[in-house]
């Protein structure tokens, strides 16, 4: 770790710059930067998240027209294990705890089926558990198989052969 080169503190800073093909280096710890105006002295804004997230979530959350006249209200949605309050979720974009999902289920589903355009996962299924899953319909098709020769259903017995024997060559 390379020393600030005005006070000998650890640098935490490293500019480079090249100017006519000559290499020049600085190393300089945060305050001798900041007394240099190298960086500004408060921080950045940061991304309010909390606000982001309930921009979205009234974006998403059915119209006053989209709803039933059934519906519940949910700002009369209330957590009794936690405590939260529907508005509060909507403010900070969290949930407080496990019991929230099932309170707020009415609520949540709309929501969830619009950003995820389902409610069902679509997405990849590990390696591991397809080979499981193929493991498994084999050994269906097996004893499908032993059935149909018990009861002597050739045709059915031999279509089933065939259909473990793809299912074998593909796994």
């Amino acid at each position: 770790m390379n020393p600030c080169q005005f006070c000998g503190a650890p640098a935490t800073v490293h500019l480079t710059d090249i100017v006519n093909k000559k290499k020049r280096e600085m190393h300089l710890c945060e305050s001798c930067a900041r007394e240099q105006n190298l960086i500004p002295d408060a921080p950045s804004p940061q991304l309010n998240l909390p606000a982001l997230l309930q921009l979205l979530m009234s974006q998403l959350a059915p119209s006053p027209s989209e709803a039933d006249a059934d519906d519940l209200d949910p700002a009369s949605l209330t957590c009794p294990d936690c405590g939260l309050k529907y508005a509060q979720f909507r403010a900070d974009g969290r949930l407080g705890c496990p019991e929230d999902y099932d309170v707020f289920l009415p609520v949540l589903m709309p929501i969830l089926e619009r950003v995820h355009r389902g409610l069902q996962h679509r997405g990849k299924t590990p390696k591991a558990v397809q080979e499981q899953m193929a493991k498994n319909e084999i050994a269906d098709l097996k004893a499908q198989l032993t059935d149909a020769i018990a009861i002597e259903d050739y045709e059915e017995a031999a279509r089933l052969r065939d259909r473990i024997r793809g299912k074998e060559a593909a796994g």
